[in-house]
């Protein structure tokens, strides 16, 4: 598994080509911005989208979690993308096949189904931030972080563009890391990403099926 490293507060933070970040010492995997249910939602709507955009997210997961054995499993919001359907099911049952990873939801903008169906998952459901010292986790990129501290999340779908000598271009997610944020890309296949503006002291990490790229990086952050 392809894994580029950094540091923060004596934690080892490895960037996988999946779109995932593992805390190495802690045995966590972190992902945001799944989407899971977000074809299905677009059938409805009459638009033609194939159940196998969520099929290789779903393999995804099973390689993440068979190799990695995480004992904690972090969705950091928009874990599916909007009210029931039947791909939420499939999503709670692919999960129980990980029974010896405790699996968390913090509730992004998107987790907007019943009270009763989250408590009815296998799923520790979170309503808001989340302190793990010296981490805190979150959906959107929190305004203020604590001194100090680590805010890992989601919602922005970050994305970069790589330009060529002969002018060719190339739009890839990264994960992008800005005043205290580290800002995880979408790991779904079916949500896109958004070109984050650089400013000043951004790292960022590009990110290819092949590798992880560092284009503004460091051995540490914080």
């Amino acid at each position: 598994m392809e894994r580029v490293s950094v540091d923060f507060m004596g934690f080892t933070l490895q960037f996988l080509t999946q779109k995932a970040l593992w805390i190495k010492e802690l045995e966590i995997l972190l992902i945001a911005d799944l989407h899971f249910g977000k074809a299905a939602h677009f059938r409805k709507s009459g638009l033609p989208i194939p159940e196998e955009v969520h099929d290789l997210d779903f393999q995804t997961l099973s390689k993440l979690h068979i190799e990695l054995k995480p004992t904690r499993t972090y969705f950091l919001g928009d874990l599916f993308h909007s009210t029931w359907n039947d791909q939420w099911d499939a999503l709670l049952s692919f999960l129980t096949l990980f029974s010896k990873t405790h699996f968390h939801l913090v509730k992004g903008n998107h987790d907007i189904l019943p009270p009763k169906l989250y408590g009815q998952s296998i799923l520790e459901v979170h309503e808001n931030a989340l302190i793990m010292a010296p981490f805190v986790f979150s959906h959107e990129p929190m305004e203020q972080v604590p001194e100090g501290m680590l805010n890992i999340c989601g919602h922005l779908h970050p994305g970069i563009l790589l330009r060529g000598p002969a002018k060719q271009s190339l739009r890839i997610p990264c994960f992008h890391y800005r005043e205290g944020r580290l800002i995880l890309p979408s790991f779904g296949n079916f949500t896109g990403n958004a070109l984050m503006e650089q400013k000043k002291n951004d790292l960022i990490w590009g990110v290819t099926e092949k590798q992880v790229i560092p284009i503004l990086s460091a051995p540490s952050i914080g």
